[in-house]
């Protein structure tokens, strides 16, 4: 089953700092035609728990509840169980495998153990991240996460919607492994990204926005007209 009903959808990012925050930005965008999901992050759930989080957004919908732990994948292999566990509320987790093939692997068995839906990511959107533009990570390893991933069955993965052509790249590398694939991306709106760019070019394709919607002064009209 998708994790998103939709083929295509706006998926707000809640990137705000309090509960209060979270159900406005929540009760004013749940009902818009085209918003599929929410994404939470550390902002949230380190302050206030997974719990009250996921129970503060079921109050006004039932739409998927997606835990962006930035970045999750970077430990060792064996915590990959217990951070499934801990995350057992949402619906699904997206993984930065940038620890290496073995955390990937052992991290994307544990949710696949624990059913818990898992959408993985290779290049970020931020300016020096890979070693060609001055970063850490080598040019080609987004490209083996991404292959280790559809190579293990996940279906759902993040690209960097202000790197178009490089997103475009990582879907042709994927959609050589599996059949239909489901992308996502961040990166969008206020990093410079375009939503009609990626959303023309990918048969089932979300676009995730933050500051763009809940940093509006009316977060239904921005969701909708991005929608």
């Amino acid at each position: 089953m998708p994790i998103i009903k939709l083929k295509k959808s706006i998926i707000p990012s809640c990137d705000v700092g309090s509960l209060e925050k979270l159900s406005r930005l929540i009760k004013s965008t749940c009902s818009v035609e085209g918003v599929g999901a929410y994404k939470i992050g550390f902002e949230l759930v380190i302050p206030f728990g997974m719990e009250k989080v996921v129970k503060a957004i079921r109050k006004h919908t039932k739409l998927p509840v997606i835990y962006d732990h930035q970045k999750a994948g970077t430990d060792i292999p064996e915590m990959g169980e217990k951070f499934m566990k801990a995350c057992k509320l949402a619906d699904a987790v997206i993984l930065f495998p940038q620890a290496g093939p073995e955390t990937e692997v052992a991290w994307i068995k544990a949710a696949q153990q624990a059913k818990v839906n898992v959408i993985i990511g290779g290049e970020m959107t931020h300016q020096a991240y890979l070693k060609e533009a001055g970063g850490f990570i080598d040019d080609n390893a987004p490209k083996r996460m991404y292959e280790i991933a559809a190579s293990m069955g996940v279906n759902d993965f993040v690209i960097p919607g202000n790197k178009p052509d490089k997103a475009m790249e990582y879907v042709k590398i994927i959609k050589n492994k599996i059949k239909n694939p489901v992308f996502y991306s961040p990166g969008l709106i206020t990093q410079g990204g375009s939503i009609s760019d990626l959303a023309k070019k990918l048969d089932s394709w979300h676009a995730i926005v933050g500051r763009a919607i809940y940093g509006a002064r009316d977060m239904r009209k921005a969701a909708e007209k991005l929608a």
